[in-house]
């Protein structure tokens, strides 16, 4: 009797360690960090979210970091993700540079990264880089730009942050069509850092400087918008055609309502997906990736804009 006691107590004691370990189990598969390199955009917000959602409906937990558009800061992020043990990162990244030296430290650390978007000069430092191709889509940018223009005409660059790639790849691409044609001359080139209160401000000082121009090409849409702000504050909406890149909600309504001219749309929420399910395989083993993964574009206009609104 004292026996049978005994084993009923043992038995007791036990279901609920083995109920409690296989709820472990079934529980998250482990930590991935999400590192934004800024959330004061709404373009990045999108990226964020969905790959934070995403990692989630893999059995993940999933954190997202916001570095400010500070490098600083994306260290400081970095140091603790690491100290935390974090499983895998998607990464998105504030200098091509200067964050390779994160993605070492983590990849040193034993967690690997992914980065989402914008690009570090490394091959393989990062286990894969889902990037947009900014070259080609600003070589359609341009030949549309040349197309509305007719060939002739005076125009200004607002350019995004000088260290990030996509910057630099976005104006290469932009420029190898356009600057084949003699009558389209750029009259001033400037940083705004792909901010749109920053971008307006740089407009206006344009402006003073060139009051007769005909078009401005922005490096994403929240500077296009910004510039179009001071544009219209100007007086010269009707005169000066403004170009952007990354397809986001204000600047396809504001396509559709005749105010920019075009964009290049970009597809944050696939990229961002696509680096929780590559960072998933993975830690389930998978090796074969190439440095680079490239995510197409498409040119939206006037003409195509009502494909996308929605």
């Amino acid at each position: 009797m004292r026996r049978n006691l005994v084993l009923f107590l043992l038995l007791i004691m036990t279901v609920p360690v083995l109920m409690c370990c296989q709820r472990n189990r079934g529980a998250e598969k482990g930590r991935m960090a999400v590192v934004i390199s800024t959330l004061n955009n709404p373009w990045f917000v999108v990226l964020g979210e969905s790959a934070a959602a995403k990692a989630r409906e893999l059995g993940y937990d999933a954190v997202i970091y916001d570095s400010q558009n500070n490098s600083a800061r994306e260290a400081e992020h970095f140091d603790n993700i690491i100290a935390m043990g974090y499983d895998a990162i998607l990464f998105n990244p504030t200098d091509a540079d200067g964050s390779v030296g994160n993605v070492l430290r983590a990849r040193e650390a034993g967690i690997p990264t992914f980065c989402m978007d914008r690009e570090i000069n490394s091959r393989d430092a990062a286990v894969t880089q889902l990037l947009s191709d900014n070259f080609t889509g600003c070589v359609k940018l341009g030949q549309h730009f040349v197309r509305e223009m007719n060939q002739q005409g005076t125009y200004v660059e607002i350019l995004g942050l000088v260290g990030d790639n996509n910057t630099w790849n976005r104006s290469r691409g932009f420029h190898s069509v356009v600057d084949e044609f003699p009558g389209l001359r750029m009259v001033a080139q400037q940083s705004a850092d792909f901010d749109r209160n920053m971008a307006m401000e740089v407009m206006e000082s344009m402006l003073q400087a060139h009051p007769d121009i005909d078009a401005v090409f922005a490096g994403n849409d929240a500077m296009a918008l910004g510039a179009y702000q001071a544009v219209l504050a100007a007086g010269k909406a009707d005169e000066v055609k403004v170009f952007g890149f990354d397809g986001s909600d204000d600047a396809l309504r504001s396509i559709d309502a005749g105010r920019l001219t075009a964009t290049v749309m970009q597809f944050p929420v696939m990229m961002a997906e696509m680096s929780a399910v590559l960072a998933d395989e993975y830690l389930n083993g998978r090796t074969d990736f190439d440095s680079r993964t490239p995510v197409e574009v498409v040119l939206v206009t006037r003409d195509n804009v009502s494909e996308f609104l929605d």
